[in-house]
């Protein structure tokens, strides 16, 4: 067939059309997927500052003795669930459509934030509704963390990867960061709204997705599903975590649970089914998840990094709450009800430090590899949390705003380089599970790191607040016996008080004793100075000692990332 050398060719056209499409739909893709990212990462922080509302709104008493059994559940639930679930996922994934799995975890999402929405009860019940509805929005982030990057790589050339990635992982992580200012911001209309903002984006993205979304990518429809490994998996995860995340909690008349046998037999079972994991999936002919990809040298070192790096920064954001709002925004005039939405827009610059060098980094790494991008982040990450130890508990605050700007621009050089890196290698028919083993290392860093912090702030204020609390107390006029009594009291109480920000003194001293004392000290007690400064040196030294680990494993995951060797050619 002869081309007109006007119009060209039948099948130019044809191929012309079909680019076209193709470059049409990556950004259709892109706009999607971020969509979807940011509404699952917005949703694990929002609640981080709208608790105290919630609390309120449901009629029960967080400082009550249950009240850190649900704080925790509420916290933690989420992370926990949508980590076991990410490889799974993505395996079940590359078998029957990430495009159809990705809906249906838009889908479910939408469903939980209806549900918590409407959450009907009050008090206990209240609360276990919520934890479980939180729990079902998880099994829906589950299904959209798993899916996006790999539906991102399926939809974009090599070339444009890194900038895709770049995108994307501003509205991941920077939702996370983004939650917290809107979480405050709607707790102080109503703590209902927290969960309604997500019902239009969820609705507007699950349509979308049904009706825009296509499959693009090389699957596996063939296989069976690995049953046995994908039980193993779960089960040992999520004991794992459940029994670390209960041993910070009280237990008996400890003040720690470390030595609860549910929580030591927790972790023995939790690491013997992860092992039989591990044997099953070397064994089996159909693995879910293929554990000879740690064989490609960049999958491992980028893999490894993510896993340091979630670890060192996971629990950061929890921490720096805690400073904010238990200690110096009240020392600062701030009352302790005005604290949580303050906490969020004071931590601004961490996320505009991301947001500016998260698609900067994923354009550079486009062209030059993330070699050098994701490694040079770590190490100011580092840098950020050497900065971050130097600071007194009532620091100014232009130098925290530097800090959170370098820990922002390090964040930002990491996250989309590595993972375009970790997904350039990988086949095309396991980018679902090979997202969500990545997801799930990064979610189980993350869960690891609370449980670090959390047990690093609460052996410091084992060390230091009883002694702090009784000599305070004696000074304003307690008597010795009730300022004994009220010291020794388990220190979670403290810290949850100082995350929430609430003054627990009032609720901690009899009130017969409080009313008893001179109105000065009455006065003096309940105000803003009070508590803040008998938890800062306690606060203060744990997270100094936190900061040093982190710093730490941010340095080994720079070297980490660096190991992953020069740059290679892409899987398409």
């Amino acid at each position: 067939m002869r081309s007109d050398p006007q119009t060209g060719s039948l099948g130019d056209k044809k191929g012309h059309a079909l680019a076209q499409a193709k470059d049409s739909y990556k950004w259709v893709a892109l706009s999607n997927t971020t969509l979807g990212v940011l509404m699952a990462s917005l949703n694990a922080n929002i609640i981080l500052i709208s608790l105290p509302a919630i609390f309120r709104g449901i009629k029960m008493n967080p400082m009550a003795p249950s009240g850190a059994t649900y704080l925790l559940w509420m916290l933690m639930g989420y992370t926990v669930v949508t980590a076991t679930l990410l490889v799974s996922f993505g395996r079940i994934s590359d078998i029957f459509g990430r495009v159809r799995l990705y809906n249906l975890g838009f889908a479910i999402f939408t469903l939980a934030s209806v549900l918590l929405f409407l959450t009907p009860g009050s008090g206990n019940a209240g609360a276990t509704e919520i934890i479980i509805f939180r729990l079902l929005q998880g099994v829906g982030a589950g299904f959209l963390f798993s899916n996006s990057t790999a539906i991102l790589t399926d939809a974009f050339p090599p070339s444009q990867r890194g900038m895709a990635m770049g995108l994307n992982q501003i509205f991941g992580i920077g939702g996370s960061l983004l939650g917290l200012i809107v979480g405050g911001l709607l707790a102080d209309l109503h703590w209902r709204l927290v969960f309604l903002v997500s019902v239009p984006v969820g609705l507007a993205g699950t349509f979308w997705a049904y009706f825009k979304l296509k499959e693009t990518g090389k699957l596996t429809a063939h296989e069976k599903i690995d049953w046995l490994g994908n039980g193993t998996f779960a089960v040992g995860l999520t004991v794992l975590l459940l029994a670390l995340t209960y041993g910070i909690m009280p237990y008996g008349q400890a003040k720690m649970g470390w030595g609860s046998p549910f929580v030591q037999a927790g972790i023995v079972i939790g690491i013997i089914f992860l092992a039989a994991f591990i044997y099953i999936e070397l064994h089996t002919k159909v693995p879910m998840f293929r554990l000879d990809l740690f064989r490609i040298r960049a999958f491992a070192a980028g893999n490894l990094s993510l896993f340091l790096s979630s670890i060192a920064r996971g629990g950061l954001t929890f921490m720096l709450i805690i400073w904010l709002q238990g200690i110096w925004l009240p020392l600062h005039g701030y009352n302790f009800e005005q604290t949580p939405l303050w906490a969020g827009i004071y931590m601004l610059p961490m996320m505009i430090g991301f947001f500016i060098m998260g698609p900067l980094s994923g354009y550079l790494s486009d062209r030059y590899g993330a070699r050098g991008l994701a490694s040079f982040g770590m190490l100011l990450s580092a840098l950020a949390f050497i900065l971050l130890t130097l600071l007194p508990a009532n620091f100014s605050y232009l130098p925290f705003v530097v800090i959170l700007l370098i820990q922002g621009f390090g964040m930002g050089m990491f996250a989309a380089p590595n993972t375009t890196a970790i997904m350039n290698t990988v086949p095309a028919e396991q980018r679902g599970v090979s997202s969500g083993m990545r997801s799930t290392l990064q979610n189980t860093g993350m869960a690891l790191s609370m449980t670090l912090y959390f047990t690093l702030l609460i052996f410091g204020m084992i060390q230091h607040l009883p002694v702090a609390m009784y000599q305070g107390l004696i000074h304003v006029g307690v008597p010795a016996a009730v300022a004994r009594q009220t010291a020794n009291l388990p220190p979670t109480g403290a810290l949850f008080a100082a995350f929430l920000g609430y003054n627990p003194m009032a609720s901690l001293l009899p009130p017969q004793v409080l009313h008893s004392l001179p109105a000065a000290s009455q006065q003096l007690i309940v105000g803003k100075i009070f508590f803040p400064q008998l938890i800062a040196p306690a606060v203060m030294s744990s997270l100094r000692v936190a900061f040093y680990i982190s710093a730490a494993l941010s340095f080994i995951a720079a070297i980490a990332s660096y190991l992953r060797g020069k740059r290679t050619e892409a899987v398409r």
